[in-house]
């Protein structure tokens, strides 16, 4: 997902590298936000998670600086902020909303929160900026009588580096990973990472409500952990960094094959 090159495994770790890095990710998830689609929650959510870490490792460094996402084209770092630019993101997120109220699912009033968080987070950039109008959000609803059916292709701005999607995966053997009962498989394909949460092991859903017990299996390992739904994610199972201790493969923070159960 992202590299770091430093002059020290241990310590003295290079700023440049973890500043790239951390760069890198705050630029895909700007272009999530600005560009969603009906996976976005769930890629800011990985890509949050993986910013978490690396700005954990720049202060273990001592890197100073403020990072920031690069960027478009004849857009300010950090002042004066392109209005075109904040008013195009903050339309398809009104756009993306309006869809959910106009065809909503069991998700969709977790997905309309996230999203107006964003919405908020721009009109807050938009104020800054001193960018006139209403951003166009008087427009956002006309013709989104399919804007639920977000899959049509059309929201790749900034999606340059994304992987393509993971094979779904198969139902292990009765009494593989570290026990717990089996239960129903959900949302098969989906991967999972961590929150960067601390506490006892727990998950965060978009999928389920909380109090909820998932078991989460790394099928590339058959370990497993169950755990109760805590609070709301983008994801269908995002874990704790103790629940994600106990599953994950060394060094890495993502677990492309999982096998996710609803068992309570």
């Amino acid at each position: 997902m992202f590299a770091f090159s430093g002059t020290n495994s241990n310590a003295a770790e290079d700023c440049g590298g973890l500043d790239q890095a951390l760069r890198n990710n705050l630029t895909f998830i700007a272009g999530q936000q600005a560009n969603p689609d009906a996976q976005s929650d769930a890629r800011i959510a990985n890509r949050q998670a993986v910013v978490n870490l690396i700005n954990q490792r720049r202060a273990a460094a001592g890197c100073g600086g403020n990072v920031q996402a690069q960027p478009e084209k004849g857009q300010a770092a950090t002042s004066g902020e392109d209005c075109g630019g904040l008013d195009k993101a903050l339309q398809n997120n009104l756009t993306f909303i309006a869809g959910q109220k106009a065809n909503p699912d069991a998700q969709s009033e977790a997905r309309i929160a996230n999203r107006q968080a964003v919405v908020d987070l721009i009109q807050q950039r938009r104020k800054a900026a001193g960018c006139a109008g209403d951003g166009g959000a008087g427009n956002a609803n006309a013709g989104n009588n399919n804007a639920g059916n977000n899959n049509a292709g059309n929201n790749n701005a900034g999606n340059g580096n994304q992987a393509t999607a993971p094979p779904a995966p198969q139902q292990p053997e009765a009494g593989q990973g570290n026990g717990g009962a089996s239960g129903q498989q959900v949302c098969a394909g989906s991967t999972v990472t961590l929150s960067g949460e601390g506490g006892a092991p727990a998950a965060s859903s978009g999928e389920f409500p909380v109090g909820t017990t998932l078991k989460v299996t790394n099928l590339d390992n058959n370990k497993s952990t169950t755990v109760k739904v805590a609070s709301v994610s983008g994801s269908c199972a995002l874990l704790n960094n103790a629940a994600f201790e106990q599953v994950r493969e060394p060094g890495k923070f993502l677990i492309r094959r999982a096998l996710i159960e609803k068992i309570g």
